[in-house]
């Protein structure tokens, strides 16, 4: 079986743990003119239009213009270039006088990802993920006081009491259930749609994988699940989280839906699914699914044909 590599999940830098310790070795990068920036403004990221839709990379003037607070985010190198993250923040609108072509903008960083090559999209989520963390992170949890980014950006090193702090990503386990010929999908309540994805949720402390799946569905949907196989994986960068893919066996199939977390759950037989999926002309009209940017557009794939995965 072959699976796919998600958006989000190509990224190519080399991530350089060794070199991003040697501060005088990023000072010097961040100074040299063939570096790369990749920034943000409130989040939203700086983006050729194209055709085709490309990042667009700044050099290191950029540094001018950063956000208050801010620090330049090591993201790795690639045939001896470095690539860094950048909140510009508050300053956005000077982005064309420090370096960046007129035809890029600041651009939602989900619709751009459904563009770019999945090895662009990789180097979004990587960037995304830390400037959104940093930004959120310039006090202490421990004691209040100011913290500093170190390393690149890989961690902050609070000011008055000394405690590190790092980067977290936040496991989700997402499972597309079955039962014989039929999955098992459900409708947010979070807005008026006809999609239908399959479940997911955090994984709890002290939690297996298995027991997440298990417990998520019991909770949002009242079946109960045996076997769970994993499927593959995928980063997703709002903010910062990793979606565990599994198909997981349903052992009972009557439906209670938890009205707290969604609008509705329904078993869905494998030839609408598959109708809806491949938009034949007689597909039903009550149900969208997924497209291709989400992992669990991945895992109902697998489902219909396991073969092609």
């Amino acid at each position: 079986m072959t699976y796919p590599v998600h958006v989000f999940a190509g990224d190519p830098l080399d991530r350089a743990d060794a070199l991003r310790r040697d501060e005088s070795w990023i000072q010097a990068r961040l100074a040299r003119e063939d570096s790369r920036f990749l920034t943000f403004d409130e989040l939203k990221v700086l983006a050729e239009r194209g055709p085709p839709t490309a990042l667009s990379w700044v050099g290191p003037a950029v540094l001018s213009i950063k956000a208050p607070g801010a620090a330049p985010l090591f993201l790795g190198t690639r045939d001896d270039t470095a690539y860094f993250g950048l909140d510009v923040s508050g300053n956005g609108e000077r982005i064309y006088t420090n370096g960046a072509s007129p035809h890029a903008a600041f651009e939602d960083a989900r619709n751009t990802a459904a563009h770019l090559s999945i090895a662009q999209s990789g180097t979004l989520a990587h960037a995304k993920s830390l400037v959104d963390w940093h930004a959120r992170h310039g006090f202490c949890a421990n004691c209040g006081a100011r913290t500093a980014a170190h390393f690149g950006g890989k961690e902050r090193i609070c000011s008055g009491c000394g405690a590190h702090h790092y980067p977290r990503t936040d496991p989700v386990a997402i499972m597309l259930v079955h039962h014989g010929d039929r999955c098992l999908l459900g409708r947010s309540r979070r807005r008026v749609t006809k999609l239908y994805s399959a479940l997911a949720g955090f994984v709890d402390q002290g939690e297996s994988i298995e027991g997440a799946v298990r417990r998520e569905v019991w909770e949002e949907a009242g079946i109960r699940v045996g076997a769970v196989r994993y499927h593959s994986s995928q980063p997703w960068p709002f903010p910062a989280s990793l979606m565990i893919g599994c198909l997981a066996e349903a052992i009972s199939t009557e439906i209670v839906v938890d009205e707290h977390e969604l609008a509705d759950v329904q078993w869905f037989d494998r030839e609408t699914v598959r109708k809806v999926l491949d938009k034949a002309p007689d597909a039903a009209r009550e149900l969208e699914l997924p497209g291709r940017i989400a992992i669990a557009h991945h895992l109902i794939r697998a489902w219909i044909a396991p073969m092609a995965g």
